[in-house]
């Protein structure tokens, strides 16, 4: 049955899409894209893949390149007789517009569910959906994995004397809360006030502070600013150290200048993004053997709701 399974990648998760094949016990599939000199791309397997079971790995980050590559890889492989063809999105873009929150604005992360099952997309595997929502507005089957499966174990051997998970805003709090209840530690919270969009006038902590090591989480990291701007006020209400864990390293702008110039004490991410920088503070887990099991699951018909517990 994995006799008929391939895996590809496209360009933006090329090395985690690597991975995920040598993870799963097979070379990477492999497509040659090319492009014309206006930018327009046109990618074309180098392999036959009539009759096949495609896996398809890519982060849709933007530009809006990363989700067209995506669509075109998928149109070529229905093109070329696919039997069914799998979108591995491990960091799934546009998803911070997934309602109207104003009028007259788009929600994105419908448009882009839209795209992909037009596209000729028969299942989706993905990962810590900035919203949990999205699920349903696909029609066709969803895997929804969680980074507490990478994050927790690696929380648990820091073996922390006195820890506190925690989240950076409000939104955060049911993931905070879920990690603290499995750990079974204290959680805290920042509960921001803002003077105005984008500008944060004061940042207040809720919870026990003081001797606490202090480990944040949260699905996102974009420019940086709340992570360690939060960072700062559990410090100046005595903390003993300061942890991030961010599931998609997305650090745009000086994200990462404020990272090594902050106080954290270091922040984890997973490989769902490529890092484009570099920083002595961020350590990186790769998420490319819990994808490559999912996988091998899917193709055995076995459960794979162990990958879903928290």
């Amino acid at each position: 049955m994995l006799n008929n399974v391939k895996i590809f990648s496209c360009r933006s998760s090329k090395v985690l899409g690597e991975k995920i094949s040598l993870c799963f016990g097979q070379n990477p599939g492999n497509i040659d894209f090319q492009e014309f000199k206006d930018g327009e791309c046109r990618p074309a397997f180098e392999e036959t893949v009539r009759g096949k079971k495609l896996y398809i790995v890519q982060s849709t980050n933007p530009p809006a390149d990363n989700l067209f590559e995506l669509l075109l890889v998928v149109d070529a492989a229905k093109r070329a007789s696919a039997v069914e063809i799998v979108a591995v999105i491990p960091y799934f873009g546009y998803a911070r517009q997934d309602r109207k929150d104003r009028p007259r604005v788009p929600i994105s992360s419908k448009l882009v569910t839209n795209l992909l099952t037009a596209a000729g997309v028969t299942r989706v595997i993905t990962m810590d959906l900035h919203a949990d929502q999205i699920q349903g507005f696909f029609d066709v089957p969803v895997d929804h994995l969680y980074a507490s499966a990478i994050f927790l174990p690696d929380i648990i051997k820091l073996n922390l004397p006195n820890p506190t998970m925690a989240s950076p805003d409000v939104g955060g709090t049911r993931r905070a809360v879920a990690y603290a209840k499995v750990l079974k530690v204290d959680f805290a919270l920042i509960y921001k006030q803002r003077a105005k969009p984008n500008v944060i006038e004061k940042m207040i902590p809720i919870g026990e502070i003081e001797g606490k090591d202090i480990i944040m989480i949260d699905d996102i990291i974009d420019t940086g600013g709340t992570i360690t701007k939060a960072t700062e006020v559990f410090f100046d209400h005595g903390a003993r150290s300061v942890r991030a864990y961010c599931t998609h390293p997305v650090l745009s702008g000086d994200a990462y200048e404020k990272i090594q110039s902050s106080k954290l004490t270091e922040m984890v991410v997973c490989d769902t993004l490529p890092l484009k920088g570099k920083c002595s503070k961020i350590r990186v887990l790769s998420v490319a053997n819990l994808f490559a099991d999912v996988i091998k699951n899917i193709e055995k018909n076995e459960s794979i709701s162990a990958h879903f517990a928290f």
